[in-house]
């Protein structure tokens, strides 16, 4: 189902099959036109999609979520994206009547203490906050990667996504990381330098670390919980 517009997702899968990144944006943007919106939280596969759209003029509107504990090198790359593009991504930030609750109830290093915390905490910086920035949307655009995670893997291009009632699209789903950095040599596009020395999956800082040679993508991210609890909400499946 793709909520009021009359198409099926094996139709847009069928549609899109074979198109270059440039073309699926094309045609999904015109599709559901002015109801498309990306997530962009800086990555390298996130600024390649913004390159994408920013570059071929599409219209689908680009946001971040600003949790207030990011890396200097994150809002480093947002302001040299605006500069390159001519563009001002949107910011959706924390309700604050939430987080100052959360605060001052219990602490600001509290999500260390239990996976119950932490989700919390995810839950008030990112996925409040992300419900806010699709709603009306019908078209969800995101830079995941089989590559990213074992739950990943199985992934369609296009899904159904229940919990936001509306249709996620992942263009780079099959693109492999030495593809992604490419693309981003090649077209001179800004990026995070953290990805340099090791941060191949980031997030909030206190929650990420570099990874280790052998180390699986997300092992950086929640680095003190088991594997599988590592996921803040924004992507989970059922």
């Amino acid at each position: 189902m793709s909520g009021n517009l009359n198409v099926s997702i094996p139709y847009l899968l069928d549609r899109v099959k074979g198109l270059s990144i440039d073309e699926s944006l094309r045609l999904l943007s015109e599709t559901f036109k002015g109801l498309s919106v990306f997530s962009s939280s800086f990555s390298l596969e996130d600024q390649v999609i913004t390159h994408a759209i920013l570059h071929n003029k599409l219209e689908v509107d680009i946001f971040t979520l600003d949790t207030g504990r990011n890396f200097p090198e994150t809002y480093s790359v947002w302001n040299s994206t605006n500069e390159r593009y001519q563009t001002q991504i949107k910011a959706f930030t924390p309700d604050y009547m939430q987080l100052e609750a959360y605060l001052t109830k219990k602490g600001p290093n509290a999500f260390y203490e239990s996976v119950e915390n932490r989700k919390e905490c995810c839950h008030i910086r990112k996925v409040e906050p992300l419900t806010r920035a699709l709603a009306g949307k019908k078209l969800w655009i995101t830079g995941l990667r089989a590559e990213h995670s074992a739950a990943r893997q199985d992934l369609q291009m296009l899904e159904w996504d229940k919990t936001h009632q509306l249709i996620k699209f992942h263009p780079i789903l099959h693109w492999t990381t030495v593809e992604v950095r490419q693309f981003i040599t090649e077209n001179n596009v800004p990026y995070n330098t953290l990805q340099d020395k090791g941060f191949v999956s980031i997030g909030c800082a206190p929650c990420t670390r570099a990874i280790k040679p052998g180390e699986e993508f997300r092992a950086g991210r929640w680095w003190w919980e088991d594997d599988s609890k590592k996921e803040c909400g924004l992507h989970e499946h059922e």
